[in-house]
């Protein structure tokens, strides 16, 4: 754990919480590794996941598996040292009334989630083959949500599939939708905001909507991670 508390404090979380302000979107450039990233790829056949397979009436196609037992080891250190490194909670404070208040501590956060009923393991796994996609969703569910999520590709672009871009909707107020595209490579992090982020507007802060998807596989398989640090009634 020493390690990668080493490895996040290089990073510049001063950047990273402007790039939230500006696009709902920080890309950690080679942070998980290509290594780590191919080894999380084989752990949708580990035990204590959940298979779920998408269909196009219910968010795209595909399969998810998510993490029902608890996180691989690789990622149980990677979320929690994440959660204390939020840039967010910079934005948080420069667009006051913009955010909920949150637990300072991790595990605080979980018992809030398991007090409000929130115990069912949203962090998972997706395996899209040529043709499969993932729609535009979000992971709010609940009262307890946490502004920010983490997300990864597992597989490595041009090489192992084509296609499969992760994307994201923002939706302003009177305002046509805005998308963006992430663009990710093997062993690259991302922070996103879940489903909204605080705009600080001239009559104040708002919130804009925001989606994310992974659009069509053409080719190959992709193997993709949303590591959340809430969880789901």
């Amino acid at each position: 754990m020493a390690s990668l508390d080493a490895t996040l404090d290089r990073l510049n979380w001063t950047d990273i919480g402007l790039q939230l302000d500006a696009e709902g979107c920080a890309v950690l450039p080679g942070l998980l590794g290509a290594d780590v990233a191919r080894d999380l790829a084989r752990q949708s056949a580990a035990p204590g996941t959940r298979r779920e397979t998408l269909e196009s009436r219910d968010g795209g196609c595909g399969e998810l598996f998510y993490f029902e037992t608890g996180l691989p080891a690789p990622l149980e250190p990677w979320r929690w040292a994440l959660y204390g490194r939020r840039g967010h909670r910079q934005s948080l404070e420069r667009n006051p009334g913009c955010g909920p208040a949150l637990s300072g501590a991790a595990g605080g956060f979980l018992r809030l989630n398991h007090k409000a009923g929130q115990t069912r393991a949203q962090s998972h796994l997706s395996r899209l083959g040529a043709e499969d996609h993932v729609a535009l969703h979000q992971r709010h569910d609940g009262a307890q949500v946490f502004p920010l999520q983490i997300v990864a590709v597992l597989s490595e672009p041009g090489a192992d599939f084509q296609g499969g871009e992760f994307v994201m909707t923002e939706q302003r107020p009177r305002m046509q939708s805005r998308p963006l595209v992430v663009p990710l490579q093997l062993g690259d992090m991302a922070v996103i905001a879940t489903a909204q982020r605080p705009v600080k507007g001239a009559r104040g802060c708002y919130r804009v909507h925001l989606k994310h998807a992974v659009s069509r596989v053409r080719q190959g398989e992709r193997i993709g991670l949303e590591l959340l640090f809430h969880e789901a009634p």
